[in-house]
């Protein structure tokens, strides 16, 4: 469930110990937010401003650290505590093995190695570094032509041109690596495409749009929830007269309580 949230930039944003059940569900999805420009640091909990303890970059790790607590008290029960460590164990080598799929699936490659994973991080990297819409940015990649990789299949991506300029030659470098990755990976362009529409959603709840939805619904008009909830139903696949819904944030939307952070009580 984590790597999926990793997968798509989904942040809880308040994944303490008690909203994280055994059942492999977690609660209390308050404070949740969707990743716009990449950012590992960001949380959408602005209780959480200060340590952001749950900010979207940790959250793997603190699933860790619940499921820790969780094996602490139940220690007392065991004679020996060898299968609460294997069972954290356990949940270390499924998160790494969930993240290597993932990897593989978001770039398109039949299946991720080592070299893969640090190509995968590079381009984190950059997406982080150019303040790039992770879910945009992502789609762009799919459009790439191998024979000629172009730094400007990404030029709607950006929320800053200052830094959007300050990546183009390292995104450049990494694009023609990624190239030559393409070009001796075994699948084919369409497999290739398929793969990768189906690991890199288009259409994520984003909170500016959530909002959107419920200023309607304060006005008595629900057309707006409606519209999230067909759009958002099948979010892998691009459909015609739904580019609203595939947006950058807004201005309007860049610090306006609802769309950029939510208390635990929102």
């Amino acid at each position: 469930m984590i790597a999926h949230w990793m997968r798509v930039g989904f942040v809880h944003g308040v994944m303490n110990t008690d909203n994280l059940s055994v059942l492999g569900l977690t609660l209390d999805y308050g404070p949740y937010g969707w990743v716009e420009d990449f950012d590992p640091d960001w949380t959408p909990n602005t209780t959480d401003a200060q340590g952001r303890r749950y900010r979207f970059g940790t959250q793997p790790q603190v699933a860790y650290w619940n499921l820790s607590r969780l094996a602490q008290a139940l220690s007392p029960l065991f004679a020996d505590v060898e299968p609460l460590q294997a069972g954290l164990a356990a949940y270390q080598s499924t998160f790494v093995a969930c993240t290597r799929r993932d990897a593989a699936a978001k770039l398109g490659l039949a299946a991720a190695d080592d070299d893969d994973l640090q190509l995968y991080l590079r381009w984190q990297q950059l997406m982080q570094d150019g303040g790039m819409d992770m879910t945009l940015a992502w789609r762009a990649l799919m459009r790439i032509d191998p024979a000629a990789p172009d730094v400007a299949l990404l030029d709607a991506v950006y929320y800053d041109e200052a830094r959007q300029q300050a990546v183009q030659a390292p995104l450049q470098q990494w694009l023609q690596d990624y190239a030559v990755r393409l070009q001796a990976d075994p699948l084919s362009a369409s497999e290739r495409l398929a793969k990768m529409t189906a690991a890199n959603p288009l259409y994520v709840l984003r909170n500016w749009l959530a909002q959107e939805a419920i200023d309607r619904a304060e006005q008595g008009d629900l057309g707006g929830v409606h519209a999230l909830q067909d759009v958002l139903r099948n979010p892998y696949t691009e459909r015609a007269g739904l580019e609203h819904f595939a947006s950058k944030r807004p201005a309007w939307a860049d610090n306006r309580a609802g769309c950029s952070m939510l208390s635990c009580s929102s």
